[in-house]
């Protein structure tokens, strides 16, 4: 092929390129004068629902993309009921939120909108969910009754009763005014626009945790210190540190057949146990088997300095993972 020829061919490939470029750029366009079009047919009304996107924050309120020929405006007093709320430290540009249509204009043009309205729509869906998964909120107290305390949880007003607060008695909820508790959701009920919450039940399950953490890392063998804090017919619970306590079952007190256990020891005594089973958070010791300590093992004062490596007389282990192995 000539030279004449390549540089016809190159021409022509250029051109085609060229056109698709052009027509691609002119497509483009047309989409977006399409759009633009639309958006100028649409009508919204009073009471739509509208998601739109933050273009700018400032005291009197938010303005948003609304995808209209004109932007949306969410007054400060249209955001939240909750007096403590801060539009700055909650939103920020760039947010994708929803809110009902109040005005389809304003004074200056832009239509107005409420999440306020919104939220009495949506939120108790979201409120249904989060009592079912037990999502924690941080609530801000922002009133406080004789009955309980008051708060907002997504915009809706909750209330903590007061032998939800904590897990010790309280007498004065004025005590908690302007403070943030960690609080469940224990009851929704939007017909009777009720929301109940609980930081009492945030505690307990986190002490429930806490528990659990503590005895994953008990050792069996371990030789200790316990109080005897209750006798039943079938044997006696031992408080250890650390909110822990287990059972010596009567056969494991000691070395001869007890009618029952106060023939041996009564509550308030200081005895010596060893952890024989840890079972489904189930602590069981022996005073016999620790009594019967012929390796000569030390006596741990404190559980959560024995270390990793522990040796129960019967075999060593090397972890923690290898012990509970042979539970």
């Amino acid at each position: 092929m000539t030279k004449q020829n390549n540089d016809q061919k190159n021409s022509t490939t250029t051109i085609a390129t060229n056109n698709i470029e052009e027509t691609a750029t002119v497509s483009e366009s047309m989409k977006d004068y399409e759009d633009i079009l639309n958006q100028s047919f649409r009508t919204i009304k009073e009471g739509d629902l509208l998601s739109g996107t933050i273009l700018a924050i400032s005291d009197e309120g938010i303005t948003l993309d609304i995808q209209y020929f004109t932007d949306g405006f969410i007054p400060t007093e249209e955001i939240s009921k909750d007096p403590n709320f801060s539009v700055s430290q909650n939103y920020q540009i760039g947010d994708v939120v929803s809110a009902i249509v109040l005005s389809e204009e304003n004074e200056n043009g832009d239509v107005v909108l409420s999440i306020i309205e919104a939220d009495a729509i949506l939120s108790w869906d979201k409120l249904k969910e989060a009592m079912e998964t037990e999502k924690i909120y941080k609530a801000h107290i922002t009133k406080t009754v004789p009955a309980g305390l008051i708060t907002y949880i997504e915009n809706i007003q909750g209330f903590i009763p007061i032998s939800q607060i904590s897990t010790e008695h309280i007498e004065d909820t004025s005590l908690f005014a302007g403070k943030q508790l960690d609080v469940i959701i224990t009851e929704v009920d939007q017909a009777k626009s009720k929301l109940i919450l609980s930081a009492k039940r945030v505690l307990q399950n986190k002490a429930v945790a806490d528990k659990q953490e503590k005895i994953s890392a008990l050792q069996t063998g371990i030789i200790t210190t316990g109080i005897v804090e209750k006798i039943v017919p079938y044997g006696a619970f031992v408080r250890l540190e650390d909110g822990l306590s287990g059972l010596v079952h009567i056969s494991e007190i000691c070395g001869r057949h007890l009618q029952s256990p106060k023939e041996v020891i009564h509550e308030g005594d200081t005895v010596t146990v060893k952890i024989i089973k840890i079972t489904d958070g189930k602590i069981s010791l022996s005073m016999k088997q620790a009594d019967n300590n012929k390796e000569g093992e030390d006596v741990v004062e404190h559980l959560s300095d024995v270390p990793t490596e522990y040796s129960s007389g019967e075999s060593a282990s090397t972890s923690l993972a290898s012990i509970l192995a042979k539970l």
